[in-house]
């Protein structure tokens, strides 16, 4: 019985997290504009003949930026929860909330163009 409680708790917790995802691809800007340009690049992966290591390398990229994204969301939402009106300490958080998401776009950004370099200028 321990068993079947458990597989049930796994699947109500996999439904809970594809519910997540489908409510930040339908609801957040960021999200929607990322996993847009994450569909691009799988696109031009496809069009380049990218290695497979250059496919697990650009899936972790564009998972890693929307998980941060995705956490940066979270902590917004949990900041405008706690604190409807504006305050220096929550837009801090908020700010560095933010800055996370940058410094993930920003190294991504570095491994794409050296990932890419080799498919686009060296044939």
């Amino acid at each position: 019985m321990a068993l079947i409680t458990f597989i049930v708790g796994r699947i109500k917790s996999v439904k809970f997290a594809l519910k997540g995802m489908f409510l930040l691809l339908k609801t957040e800007h960021a999200i929607i504009t990322q996993f847009s340009i994450g569909i691009l690049l799988i696109v031009v992966g496809f069009y380049l003949e990218i290695s497979r290591l250059d496919w697990i390398i650009q899936l972790a990229v564009i998972g890693f930026v929307l998980a941060i994204e995705g956490l940066n969301t979270a902590i917004e939402k949990v900041c405008d929860f706690v604190h409807i009106n504006f305050d220096k300490r929550i837009g801090f958080i908020k700010d560095i909330s933010a800055g996370a998401v940058s410094f993930a776009v920003f190294f991504s950004l570095i491994i794409l163009i050296l990932m890419y370099y080799p498919y686009l200028f060296e044939n």
